[in-house]
């Protein structure tokens, strides 16, 4: 059973669009997706090489983030723009407001024991701030390496929802958000969430804010009790076609390929060589899906790294397969 939102007029003039992601909350999703193994195609390489740079110390972000169920609020604030400014507030909040989100994150997550420490938070200034020094730890390894990518992402995004804003209004904006999870039913808004939770949701005149999302791309995430404004995420699209951003799409974007690499060789390129490096004896089939280009361009741009040394091709009967080369893994490696 879903999530029913209900909207009044006044909550349809005061529903408004974010025009990127919000740094702490997109972190928050993105401390969920690491948890996770689902979508492999999606975040399969990113999750390996995030985690193979984090500290052990993410774990207390974990305990506070669970890849399902109630996260810490202090923890997924939408309303800073940038990581700088969410931390900020973190370490000015109030003990009191602390210990008080703490407790009712601690009596909503009852389906697992809430670690001890977590305890401590209002009380301890020094425990705050190295949680908050974790949580710009793992922001500097997780998301801005693809800061650039995720914000070409958010703008092609931005486009297609003025699109349809000038074709149908708030209406189209609503149906189109992510019609696998997320029906619009005037004048309910309906939520299909990860761990099915069936309710009722009045916005009593606030209007929604609504956010986009690279790392959201399945389930949305409902802030019921956000002050000044609840907020729902939606998936980044690229067309009026797909439901969210095409898997391939999403593992390019969250691609290790370094800026230097794609400087020299052209980005397609770096992404076919840095593919092929991370998929030793895929078929020009599998690295065209990968890429996310047709099975002419992958073996177009193949040809050309062949030439330069920088892979090799044997072929199976009539099935091509590509190896980077030990100059090729160089080229990677000191681009990196």
């Amino acid at each position: 059973m879903p999530i029913r939102i209900h909207f009044t007029t006044e909550d349809m003039a005061r529903t408004c669009f974010v025009e990127a992601p919000r740094p702490f909350l997109e972190l928050n999703i993105a401390l969920r997706q690491l948890q996770e193994g689902s979508h492999p195609t999606r975040f399969g390489a990113w999750r390996r090489e995030s985690l193979r740079r984090l500290s052990p110390r993410v774990q207390q972000l974990f305990d506070l983030i669970p890849s399902r169920g109630w996260a810490v609020s202090f923890l997924s604030s939408p309303a800073a723009e940038s990581i700088e400014e969410a931390l900020d507030r973190v370490r000015a909040m109030p003990a009191a407001r602390l210990r008080k989100e703490t407790e009712v994150w601690a009596f909503r997550d009852h389906q697992r024991p809430v670690p001890a420490w977590t305890q401590l938070l209002g009380d301890d200034s020094k425990l705050l701030l190295e949680l908050t020094d974790v949580a710009a730890h793992v922001y500097q390894h997780v998301i801005a390496p693809y800061q650039q990518r995720i914000d070409d992402l958010s703008a092609a995004d931005r486009a297609l929802r003025r699109r349809q804003a000038a074709h149908g209004g708030l209406h189209a904006l609503l149906a189109g958000l992510n019609p696998r999870h997320i029906s619009w039913k005037p004048p309910i808004l309906e939520l299909a969430m990860a761990d099915g939770t069936d309710d009722d949701f009045y916005l009593a005149g606030r209007g929604l804010q609504l956010i986009p999302s690279v790392f959201g791309a399945a389930s949305p995430v409902l802030g019921v009790s956000a002050e000044p404004q609840p907020y729902l995420t939606y998936p980044v699209r690229l067309d009026d076609t797909s439901r969210a951003l095409p898997p391939t799409n999403t593992a390019r974007a969250l691609s290790t390929v370094p800026d230097s690499l794609t400087a020299l060789l052209g980005h397609t390129r770096a992404i076919v060589l840095w593919t092929i490096a991370a998929h030793s004896g895929c078929t020009t089939t599998e690295l065209a899906r990968q890429v996310g280009t047709s099975p002419a361009s992958a073996s177009q741009h193949a040809t050309v790294l062949r030439s330069a040394g920088l892979i090799t091709t044997i072929r199976d009967r009539n099935t091509a397969l590509h190896t980077a080369t030990r100059l090729g893994t160089s080229l990677l490696n000191t681009t990196a």
